[in-house]
């Protein structure tokens, strides 16, 4: 089954409304609300390196009430336990029982901050929720919910005191981007309403938080030809034989890549993916699992630079009027 031309029509007008709603809170930052979505409603999350002040919680929070979702905030740091994270199970002397007390991972929308300011042990507790959407505590299974999406951020510029993020938690992070500093007339704009302190706070509900399931599972439905799935996988081999790159996009990366094709189609009113979707995405989705050799980073070399190569010599598969 494939989603109809009405269908995506319907799915792109639903999505250019929750763009402007967000963009109540974020200015000048469309492109990074249409990553940020397109990573929501393809079951994903988002990992942001980017300096303090950008407005990344505003992004979190604005998109939590366009889809009336709760929005939770950790601040991670080399104290931080799992059990900071996940919830604790706390006994309850009246009724004799342990009570699960839930932490803050339990949210819709989930801001990170600092994220490789924790240990690993604590990183490491983010895995199997980010992975499979539930916790488990003292052998006991939680589900966090839908919607659920985590965005992390790291900071570029302070590193004394961070732990690397692992391959394997890197290659969870559906895209990777930043929000940047907004330009000259946006700043300006921003200035002027100085004395509204949450700008995200006046960002209403845009759809209900079980639409998010059902648009997700729309965007299941959009046709991806085998021509186009060929062009995924020489990618990803081409990444994997690259002399400048120590680790290549995997079969998840692959799988990831097109997911968030299939979104990004849909939100332009297409239900079909065409080889500009996997151009367009390359970098927010194959950046992070790309790593270089260290001798190659020291002659130059940048995944930025690799990704831009791999389109150079990979010919795109011929549109054919799907």
């Amino acid at each position: 089954m494939t989603a109809t031309p009405e269908q995506a029509r319907l799915f792109a007008q639903t999505f250019e409304q929750m763009v402007l709603n967000i963009s109540r809170a974020i200015s000048g930052k469309e492109h990074v609300i249409r990553l940020a979505l397109t990573c929501l409603l393809s079951d994903g999350h988002l990992l942001l390196e980017d300096y303090p002040g950008t407005g990344k919680t505003s992004l979190a929070k604005a998109l939590a009430n366009t889809v009336q979702g709760k929005s939770t905030r950790i601040q991670f740091t080399p104290d931080l336990l799992p059990s900071d994270v996940t919830g604790v199970q706390i006994y309850d002397q009246q009724r004799g029982v342990f009570r699960f007390h839930p932490g803050p991972i339990f949210g819709s929308i989930v801001l990170a901050d600092e994220i490789n300011r924790a240990s690993p042990k604590t990183q490491s507790a983010l895995l199997e929720v980010m992975e499979e959407g539930r916790i488990t505590v003292d052998g006991e299974t939680h589900p966090v919910g839908s919607p659920f999406m985590v965005i992390a951020t790291q900071n570029p510029i302070e590193q004394a005191g961070t732990y690397r993020l692992p391959e394997a938690q890197l290659d969870r992070f559906l895209m990777k981007t930043s929000v940047g500093y907004p330009d000259h007339n946006a700043t300006v704009a921003l200035l002027a309403d100085a004395a509204t302190r949450d700008r995200s706070v006046n960002v209403p509900a845009a759809i209900a938080a079980n639409a998010v399931s059902q648009l997700t599972a729309l965007a299941d439905l959009v046709h991806v030809d085998p021509a186009v799935l060929g062009y995924v996988s020489r990618i990803a081999e081409a990444s994997r034989a690259h002399p400048a790159v120590r680790l290549g996009v995997s079969v998840r990366g692959c799988l990831a890549y097109v997911r968030c094709a299939k979104t990004w189609a849909l939100a332009q009113g297409r239900s079909h993916v065409v080889p500009d979707d996997i151009q367009e995405l390359a970098h927010p989705v194959l950046g992070h699992r790309i790593l270089l050799h260290p001798e190659a980073q020291f002659d130059g070399a940048t995944v930025e630079k690799v990704i831009d190569s791999l389109f150079a010599d990979i010919e795109p598969p011929v549109r054919r009027g799907v």
